[in-house]
């Protein structure tokens, strides 16, 4: 659970991250730094925002019965399921168009004033911080309400994606940023896939869909949750060791087709450390 949670927070933390550097480094270089007293609190509303839905999302839910809680938590994980596909299908597609966009629309917020800069600051790191919160809430429903290991990776995760967009800005580290985010990308393949299935899971606990019932598997005496193996894969791909055959097929389904996709060669140019730092001081 706190390498799944680790790997959306630091995907996640860094989108936002690097979204920050650009706005941050453009209003540096075309000298406009008096900009950046409403870049801060914008991004700070973001991240109060993210963390306050979050914290609704997880603990306000007590208070629903069994069967709420478990359409409430199977609805969201499908949610997060597609923030997940979208995310990493988007990032390998606009990386490379992000920076001049960015600066774009920051060009555009100065001439209409200081509220549209703090704006800007505020949806573009918004929109990330909205989807971790919802990651999150997805996260401590299939660890069964623990939090401490999601927060735990989510915190880490995010940690090192600020660490490693202020070195990228600062051009202190060189690294091939594409293949970085086809790596964590695959990996957020299997993660949303057992995302999915736990999620199909609790709308059958919840009796939203038939088919608790009928499973594809029961592992329980061959390779537990209780166990070291079971914990880690449980943790990485949300395993479960009493498998419904609704989830096996999602689970299959859903890795069959994105996967694929997600590895289907562009014929864009791969986006380096480099040139994505070069972008971020332009």
């Amino acid at each position: 659970m706190v390498f799944s949670s680790a790997l959306i927070g630091l995907r996640e933390g860094l989108e936002a991250a690097l979204v920050v550097s650009i706005l941050v480094a453009f209003l540096v270089k075309t000298d406009r730094r008096h900009a950046l007293k409403f870049v801060w609190p914008g991004v700070g509303a973001a991240v109060l925002l993210s963390v306050a839905v979050g914290a609704i999302l997880t603990y306000s839910t007590a208070q629903l019965s069994f069967e709420h809680q478990e359409l409430l938590g199977g609805s969201l994980s499908i949610v997060a399921v597609a923030f997940v596909t979208a995310m990493i299908f988007w990032m390998r597609k606009a990386s490379k168009q992000m920076a001049a966009e960015l600066r774009g629309k920051m060009e555009d917020a100065l001439n209409v004033g200081p509220a549209a800069v703090l704006l800007l600051s505020f949806l573009a790191v918004g929109r990330e911080g909205l989807e971790t919160a919802v990651f999150f809430y997805s996260a401590v429903q299939t660890a069964q309400s623990d939090t401490i290991q999601p927060l735990i990776g989510f915190v880490v995760g995010i940690a090192a994606a600020i660490v490693i967009a202020y070195l990228l800005y600062r051009g202190a580290v060189r690294f091939n940023l594409a293949k970085f985010f086809t790596v964590t990308g695959v990996l957020l393949v299997f993660v949303a896939a057992g995302v999915l299935g736990y999620g199909l899971h609790d709308l059958q606990e919840a009796g939203f869909i038939p088919g608790l019932t009928t499973l594809a598997f029961d592992a329980s005496s061959s390779l537990p949750e209780t166990s070291w193996y079971g914990a880690l894969l449980k943790g990485i791909f949300n395993y479960s060791q009493q498998t419904t055959v609704l989830q096996a097929i999602a689970w299959v389904a859903y890795v069959v087709i994105v996967l694929p996709l997600f590895l289907k060669p562009t014929k864009k140019k791969t986006v380096t450390a480099e040139a994505a730092a070069a972008a971020v001081k332009e």
